[in-house]
């Protein structure tokens, strides 16, 4: 199975802009500028590369879990997580925190927090971020 995306830029890195498009459509010519990336920390001025690492690590942890947690027979009611990826100018991506807040009717704590490292530890996006520290802070509601 492949998926793809399709980046277009025009311009220096700081001057210059660019769309993202993806193979889905679920967005189609998305803007994206260096102010986007480096300068807006509101983020309110377009995407970039980490707010869709971050949306792809959270939504691959959010199945995974789901799948482990069906599979112990307490299907999870909702799984709200965040990943918040960062990124250090110069530097590069440095890691994807995962704030995970779970409804899960029949889970002790205990059971809970094994089966979100367990996919913390197997989801296909974890796994391809292995060059960056990836955390888990886990609570069930």
């Amino acid at each position: 199975m492949k998926r793809t995306a399709t980046a277009n830029w025009a311009g220096t890195l700081v001057e210059g802009t660019g769309t993202l498009d993806v193979q889905s459509g679920a967005f189609s010519a998305l803007p994206y500028t260096y102010k986007g990336r480096f300068v807006d920390e509101s983020g309110k001025s377009g995407t970039n590369p980490e707010e869709l690492i971050a949306a792809a690590h959270s939504g691959c942890f959010a199945m995974q879990l789901g799948h482990f947690l069906a599979e112990n027979g307490t299907p999870a009611t909702n799984l709200n997580i965040e990943a918040a990826v960062t990124l250090i100018p110069g530097t590069g991506i440095t890691g994807s925190a995962l704030t995970l807040v779970g409804t899960v009717p029949g889970i002790d704590n205990a059971k809970f927090q094994e089966l979100a490292e367990k996919a913390k530890a197997n989801c296909p996006v974890s796994k391809a971020l292995g060059a960056i520290e990836v955390t888990l802070d886990a609570r069930l509601a």
